[in-house]
């Protein structure tokens, strides 16, 4: 990680216009107004920002264009936003809104042509693969990926999957835990070292940050971005001082 700064990206989880947070996909709590959320996630030094509408696909919906115009308004950094995105006349919808980029997850595994169709007609740039995994001991990597929010089992190893959605040219992948989502015991370190190895594009830690140490670990591991939710909306952990903290133990991120 010597040659690049790791960014620290807080998530915006989005149900009916609001933030949310649940645990292991479900359980969700209400987190606050998301335009109030990101004015405040930009002032206080993150990154990136991220949004996810986690119903948007299981609800066969687009994502919530409205929301992303106001929350496009106030950020200051690079903005990705994710949730019912399946071909590229909705991605187009969501950049002209006002994001950089746009994350496909279901789509793009049942219909891998989309991640080319949305770097074709949008650049590399404006693409990030999603990709929600759990433990299956019965895959060749040990992780299997998981479409519909969590909700469908594929029989696909994840790690394959991974590669092959590198090898389409994407410049970000991000895994998100299915087992860490919202549970605070840690990122699962394995996925993301696997992922890092075969990959050349940047590795998103997503799912299980509980405290500083985790961060850390995501991030020796080969994570260039450090994605969290509950720890951040709910003031667990702020932004400056994990800056602070990871500079102190070696990683290299803007402060």
């Amino acid at each position: 990680m010597a040659d690049k700064f790791v960014k620290i990206m807080p998530c915006l989880d989005m149900q009916n216009g609001r933030v949310v947070k649940g645990v292991h996909f479900i359980d969700i709590a209400d987190a606050g107004d998301p335009v109030e959320c990101a004015k405040a996630y930009c002032a206080a030094g993150a990154d990136e920002l991220a949004m996810l509408d986690i119903t948007a696909t299981v609800e066969n919906r687009g994502t919530l264009i409205e929301v992303v115009k106001r929350v496009s308004e106030v950020c200051t950094v690079p903005f990705t936003v994710g949730g019912g995105i399946s071909d590229v006349l909705s991605a187009g919808s969501v950049l002209k809104a006002g994001a950089n980029k746009v994350s496909v997850s279901s789509a793009a595994f049942r219909k891998p042509e989309i991640i080319s169709d949305i770097i074709k007609e949008f650049g590399a740039d404006a693409l990030t693969v999603a990709i929600d995994v759990d433990v299956n001991p019965s895959m060749p990597s040990g992780y299997e990926v998981y479409i519909d929010g969590g909700r469908t089992a594929t029989g696909f190893d994840a790690v394959d999957w991974a590669k092959r959605v590198d090898d389409f040219g994407v410049k970000v992948i991000l895994p998100t835990s299915k087992a860490g989502d919202g549970a605070k015991t840690g990122y699962d370190i394995p996925v993301i070292a696997k992922m890092h190895e075969v990959c050349s594009a940047d590795i998103v830690a997503s799912g299980g940050a509980g405290k500083m140490e985790h961060f850390l670990e995501a991030a020796n591991a080969g994570a260039a971005v450090l994605l969290a939710a509950s720890v951040f909306h709910f003031h667990m952990i702020d932004i400056p001082e994990l800056k602070k903290y990871l500079a102190s133990n070696g990683v290299q991120v803007k402060l």
